[in-house]
């Protein structure tokens, strides 16, 4: 037994068997109806025979997922950054995280597309408590970041997660995607937890922090959509915050919120890949000693290049004048797409609210709020 069998995805061999064990059930079948509408139950069950390997599972079907799940939510995925980075290295792509499912099923179907090697993604273990789900995302390799320990195993789940990271880089020739921050951001303000990359440090041996964070290879992404689908469910939290209260999960209230960031209309959304952190490690090992600080400083290079390179899409600008009043991005936006956002804002929330529109608002608004800070900063 392997001691990262408790997080792994499934190798190529155990893949058939795995896959075998839940084609027939019921939500399989909803989304193999959902990615090929019309095409006979037989048919995709007799493929599923002829997969062998993750990739196998990945090319014939998660990717006709995801473009279905893009040709029937948005008006269409763009890219840009990709073409600067090599096809035969792998790297540890750290993102801002705005959606469950999506934020890495989009980011490898670019990999795909672009001929890159594509990625393990951390997934909660709490996402997949259901043994359907559980399968399918190790399947699509998925490893388990476990949830909800004591202390104690909090720490030795870090080490194994960090070792495992460390494997796939090193050893599996394995790209990795990690969200910047345990959890989905529900206020727009994307910025990375300082606990994500200590956990990655901890597989760093006898190397210093800085030259073992230039031998991950990490590349910071920008995931921006122009709506997003679970805005509306993100706004219990945001006001229980507000109220100082504490906020309870419901009982299926992740699942639905899967679903609603994979039906819901997303309209545009782009990715940026930034170039590798490399220079800008040397220049924190040459000014700063403190680990932590060191830590805090390449968690600051992450947020930067996130921000900076994270596309405004009209609904950003008109957020921003609308908590304003002012029309001071006007030429961003035209009047329809001003008048479906209010239509949009009416629909999913109380509008006469002020502090629900007030939150609804911002979190659209901050991306905008956040780069001119950093364009400021950058002046100043």
């Amino acid at each position: 037994m392997s001691k990262f069998d408790e997080i792994r995805y499934f190798h190529d061999h155990e893949v058939n068997e795995r896959l075998q064990s839940v084609a027939r059930d019921p939500m399989m079948k909803a989304l193999m109806n959902f990615t090929f509408p019309g095409v006979d139950e037989q048919v995709w069950l007799e493929q599923f025979k002829e997969i062998h390997s993750i990739s196998d599972f990945q090319h014939h079907f998660v990717a006709h997922t995801v473009r279905q799940i893009l040709a029937k939510s948005s008006e269409g995925l763009t890219t840009s950054g990709f073409d600067k980075l090599d096809k035969n290295t792998p790297y540890l792509y750290i993102s801002n995280h705005r959606d469950i499912v999506l934020d890495t099923s989009l980011l490898n179907l670019a990999l795909l597309e672009s001929g890159h090697i594509m990625t393990a993604s951390a997934i909660g273990d709490n996402l997949v408590k259901r043994n359907f789900l559980n399968v399918l995302a190790k399947l699509n390799r998925n490893f388990l970041v476990q949830r909800g320990l004591s202390l104690r195993d909090q720490l030795k789940s870090s080490q194994t997660m960090s070792e495992y990271i460390d494997h796939q880089l090193h050893h599996e020739n394995r790209s990795v995607w990690i969200a910047q921050r345990e959890g989905r951001t529900k206020d727009g303000n994307d910025a990375t937890q300082q606990g994500v990359l200590k956990m990655l440090a901890m597989a760093s041996g006898d190397q210093s922090l800085i030259e073992y964070f230039k031998t991950l290879k990490i590349v910071p992404v920008s995931i921006s959509y122009e709506y997003d689908p679970t805005d509306s469910l993100k706004m219990p939290q945001l006001l229980a915050q507000h109220r100082d209260e504490e906020y309870i999960k419901g009982k299926n209230e992740d699942f639905t919120t899967m679903l609603s960031g994979i039906l819901g209309q997303k309209k545009r959304i782009h990715l940026h890949a930034s170039d590798v952190i490399d220079t800008e490690l040397d220049e924190i090992a040459a000014t700063i000693e403190n680990k932590n600080k060191q830590l805090q400083a390449v968690a600051q290079v992450i947020d930067h290049s996130i921000i900076k390179n994270y596309k405004l899409w009209p609904t950003k600008y008109i957020a921003y004048d609308l908590i304003h009043n002012t029309d001071i991005y006007a030429s961003q936006y035209t009047k329809q797409e001003k008048q479906l956002f209010i239509r949009r804002l009416e629909m999913r929330i109380d509008p006469s609210d002020p502090v629900s529109k007030e939150y609804f608002l911002a979190m659209y608004a901050n991306p905008l709020v956040n780069k001119l800070k950093l364009e400021e900063g950058f002046e100043g």
